[in-house]
């Protein structure tokens, strides 16, 4: 079996458990709050290719969205810092609507 196949098995089944765990316990919404910089990167990787499809022309300057930053000027380092905080950020802010 191919090695990236196995990592996309291991993706789609993380995702099925997280899921379902989510659906379980009612905290979809959380979730997403939590996992907002992973949704923000995927959704910035569909919205460039619907947008590209439809005018030919780039929402970004490169997808997924960290890109765009590093094209923009910015430093790996400063794109990697800025997107820990926010991640961080969202988290925290998933957890405490999470326990309200």
């Amino acid at each position: 079996m191919n090695k990236t196949f196995k990592y996309i098995v291991l993706l789609a089944l993380a995702c099925f458990v997280g899921k379902a765990n989510a659906q379980e316990l009612k905290t979809e919404v959380f979730s997403l709050i939590i996992g907002g910089l992973f949704v923000a990167e995927a959704c910035s990787v569909i919205l460039q290719v619907v947008h590209y499809k439809r005018t030919k022309k780039r929402l970004f300057l490169m997808a997924p969205l960290h890109h765009h930053f590093e094209m923009c000027g910015w430093s790996e380092e400063k794109v990697v810092s800025r997107f820990r905080l926010v991640g961080v950020i969202l988290a925290v802010l998933g957890l405490v609507l999470g326990v309200m």
